[in-house]
């Protein structure tokens, strides 16, 4: 390797170099721009610690990290909190292994419980790094026309999305990250889980501009009863943020919304629809199953420092279910209150 090799903390004025770096390489998600960098610390207040290689004054690698620290959900440095990809892309796996090194020692330095590096593909690794592949990801290419797109969704859901097209359901996509927000709401409180705090919807819409969008499904009373907040990158659509009110089981709401989200992602000239992580056996990972689309693993590594196992922050960990029925019970506006200061170490 070039001996000019240099790795160093991000600087204000590396954003967009960095940025274009992250555009440029294959391996570059949504996930690695810097716009997260603004949105993680201004909403969680988690400390960053962005490095970069370079090498002759050009960027070769990249790795955004953010320091986790809470008494009850114990201390980590996550690339990337929030975030379904994450990790070091870079130029070559030899600069690669130098920023994950970087990555220990500064873990090392920082006396966390672990280091987790979110990665979306296999990586070959240098180091104490475990495999942690606890979540799966689903994602479909979109046909040229709704009926297409239709015919590819699974038999069984796509007679479920067909139901929904007979409920005068009605959708928007004119950016309303407030109402987003009050139905993702309630979907999350139904399942037991805290909420984040409001200002990350506003926040994230300010930061990543056109490439972030709400959809909003209302019924035949004009009632919001789905929303997804979405992101798009590359050629790619992201549903990130989504869910429903109580009436959408019955409505179908929550499917007619996916549907109508690969036709618009379509017009607006994207050619993959990715819907995001589940953990393995989870509600969301059966639901995503039914729709008939391609299931990859997520390779997470994780490397301890001075934690003894590795963490286990699911829902689906016993010692978490009184909690969660207990959540389930909580008003409404009283979760919204307290969901923000527990959510930001559950990211």
């Amino acid at each position: 390797m070039n001996q000019a090799l240099k790795i160093r903390k991000m600087s204000a004025q590396d954003t967009s170099a960095w940025d274009r770096y992250v555009d440029n390489h294959n391996d570059g998600t949504f996930f690695h721009l810097t716009g997260w960098y603004s949105v993680i610390r201004y909403v969680f207040k988690h400390k960053h610690h962005y490095i970069l290689a370079e090498e002759e004054g050009n960027i070769v690698g990249i790795l955004p990290l953010f320091e986790q620290k809470s008494a009850v959900f114990g201390h980590a440095l996550i690339s990337t909190p929030f975030c379904v990809y994450g990790g070091v892309i870079a130029d070559s796996d030899a600069i690669r292994h130098k920023l994950e090194k970087a990555a220990l020692e500064l873990g090392h330095s920082l006396k966390v419980d672990y280091v987790e590096l979110r990665d979306k593909d296999p990586r070959k690794s240098e180091g104490p790094w475990v495999a942690h592949c606890k979540h799966a990801t689903f994602s479909s290419l979109i046909n040229d026309c709704p009926d297409q797109i239709l015919t590819d969704i699974k038999r069984k859901q796509r007679a479920v999305i067909r139901h929904s097209l007979k409920n005068n359901l009605q959708w928007d996509n004119k950016d309303n990250t407030s109402l987003c927000y009050d139905v993702y709401s309630q979907s999350v409180h139904n399942l037991g889980t805290p909420v984040f705090n409001k200002k990350l919807f506003s926040k994230l819409k300010e930061t990543f501009g056109e490439r972030c969008e709400t959809l909003i499904v209302r019924n035949s009373e004009g009632e919001a009863v789905s929303s997804v907040l979405s992101f798009y990158y590359k050629d790619t659509v992201l549903p990130y943020y989504g869910g429903g009110t109580h009436d959408a089981r019955d409505l179908k709401s929550n499917d007619y919304m996916y549907y109508q989200l690969m036709c618009i992602a379509k017009d607006k000239g994207m050619a993959k629809f990715d819907f995001g992580r589940s953990k393995t056996d989870s509600g969301s990972y059966k639901y995503k199953k039914h729709w008939g689309m391609q299931e990859d693993k997520l390779n997470y590594r994780i490397a301890l420092i001075k934690a003894k196992d590795l963490p286990n922050l699911s829902p689906n960990n016993p010692k978490y279910r009184l909690f969660i029925d207990l959540w389930k019970k909580m008003p409404l506006s009283l979760s919204r209150h307290i969901g923000p200061q527990l959510s930001k170490y559950l990211g």
